[in-house]
């Protein structure tokens, strides 16, 4: 198991490498060094001068990712590329372009965005698996027909439609809660308790879906039958037999999202001004804040990365016969 672990996280070193190359290729690719300059400098026309000063001042001076001027290893060493990342594989993000620390943000940000994503994943995991068991159980029924139809519906319609819906309904028409805005302490829950509904809520149909095509396929297996023919009732098939066996590939799906919940979620936080990480990454994204966006792209790469171990170890928990060469 050990040895296993440290075999994924060698193998996780040339893919971080690579996604950080492929985020630095494509934001230089849109904005140049230059370009970043004339926009944080906030003014139409600057001065050359200008310029080069804002770049030697950040690191931009140099070439991106091969430096022909320079001797030995300091082709490579002597580059945007190395000088930025290095430090982000030491846990050293850098300061944003207006001058505040990242990991400092990032830890101010952290709670609100968990505040959101952990009770829409526990809500929705709990939600979509009782709905899925409850199809599957009155499966070939009106119930299962028209649950399917339910869930196909709410899948096809975007998320934002629940978001702006929401907002109109509950919080304008009905002013229940606020539209938007974050406070904490035990006001915190006014300003949650919207996003995290439609949180739910829009992710029921998909869920659901997928939940129930894992329920019926196990059901539909040997195992299931034996089970039948010994006695059992559907309630205890459909408990304590099928949806231990349908686990392992509903964990595939849950246990990687886990690591990502500490990303937030973009579209609820900017439509709802949650100051968590996710509305930090939108603006920095507006603001071409090149510090805090390849932060934000390398923390999610290595939480993804996390999220597939976490995935592998828990099949073991599931199926104790599960070994890792």
């Amino acid at each position: 198991m050990l040895a296993y672990i440290v075999r994924r996280l060698l193998y996780a070193l040339p893919i971080l490498i690579g996604v950080n190359l492929i985020t630095f290729a494509l934001f230089f690719v849109v904005n140049t060094p230059d370009d970043m300059a004339r926009m944080q400098l906030g003014v139409k026309r600057v001065t050359p001068e200008a310029i080069a000063k804002w770049k030697a001042e950040r690191g931009y001076d140099r070439p991106l990712f091969i430096n022909p001027a320079a001797a030995g290893v300091g082709v490579v060493t002597e580059t945007i590329f190395f000088a930025k990342s290095v430090r982000m594989f030491a846990g050293d993000f850098g300061r944003a372009e207006d001058g505040r620390d990242i990991a400092r943000e990032i830890r101010l940000r952290m709670g609100p965005s968990l505040a959101i994503a952990v009770p829409t994943f526990v809500l929705g995991l709990l939600v979509s698996v009782s709905f899925a068991l409850l199809l599957t159980f009155f499966r070939a029924g009106a119930l299962d027909f028209w649950g399917v139809v339910v869930c196909v519906a709410m899948m096809s319609i975007s998320g934002l439609f629940y978001i702006i819906g929401g907002q109109y309904l509950v919080s304008k028409l009905w002013r229940l809660v606020p539209i938007s805005g974050y406070a904490g302490g035990v006001d915190a829950w006014k300003f949650l308790i919207l996003p995290v509904v439609i949180g739910v809520v829009s992710g029921i149909g998909a869920s659901t879906r997928w939940y129930r095509t894992m329920f019926l396929e196990e059901i539909a297996k040997d195992y299931v039958r034996t089970a039948r023919a010994k006695g059992l009732s559907e309630v205890v098939v459909l408990f304590r037999h099928v949806l231990r066996n349908a686990l392992i590939p509903i964990l595939t799906g849950v246990v990687v999202v886990i690591p990502l919940l500490f990303m937030g979620s973009l579209l609820s936080e900017s439509f709802f001004g949650i100051p968590g990480l996710g509305s930090y990454t939108i603006d920095a994204i507006n603001a071409q804040d090149f510090a805090v966006v390849r932060a934000m792209v390398f923390i999610g790469s290595v939480l993804y990365i996390v999220g597939l171990i976490l995935t592998d170890l828990s099949y073991t928990l599931v199926d104790p016969r599960i070994r890792f060469a």
